[in-house]
């Protein structure tokens, strides 16, 4: 008499193929993501003022052309002035792939206002199609002198408007849900 074995149990199973690829989310998902960061950034510990200071950092460093350095430099500002490191994080994303071009040439044409009429200097124009940076390299230190005091200019109106906004919302929707 030959005695039947029951099979073996199997350890690694066949993945079935998902509903739908990956890449492609339906809008309750993505509402439902969006909701889920939303409730984080208002549950982060600290006060209103702490957390804050940290997301005007964060948006100060985002209106820099340093692609790669903005948030390393927006959590150094936040450690240097005590702000919270993840909201400047979060907030170097004002700046990005999207959102470069229309930030950098804003910052460029504030930059050449306000350079225009304090040291009383020809604007520079840029050129009107670039084949390579070569050109851009071309306009020189003058183009990155406008861009870079725009930036901080834009920068320093961008992280006061944050900061003022972001303290009475956090102290707003505390009040209102902690009732304190």
């Amino acid at each position: 008499m030959s005695v039947e074995q029951p099979p073996l149990p199997v350890i690694f199973r066949e993945k079935k193929a998902p509903h739908r690829p990956p890449y492609k989310r339906s809008r309750s998902q993505i509402k439902r993501s969006w909701r889920y960061f939303y409730l984080r950034f208002l549950r982060l510990r600290g006060t209103p003022h702490y957390i804050s200071r940290g997301l005007a950092f964060g948006v100060f460093a985002g209106c820099f052309p340093l692609f790669g350095l903005q948030t390393i430099i927006g959590v150094l500002l936040a450690i240097i002035f005590r702000g919270h490191k993840l909201t400047a994080a979060a907030g170097t994303w004002v700046s990005n792939p999207l959102t470069y071009v229309p930030i950098l040439a804003f910052n460029y044409k504030i930059g050449q206002f306000l350079l225009r009429f304090s040291i009383g200097k020809t604007q520079v124009s840029l050129p009107d199609n670039w084949q390579s940076w070569i050109e851009l390299k071309e306009s020189g230190l003058v183009f990155l002198i406008t861009l870079f005091f725009g930036c901080l200019v834009v920068g320093l109106i961008s992280a006061i408007l944050t900061y003022i906004v972001s303290v009475r919302f956090l102290s707003r929707w505390r009040k209102r849900r902690y009732g304190l």
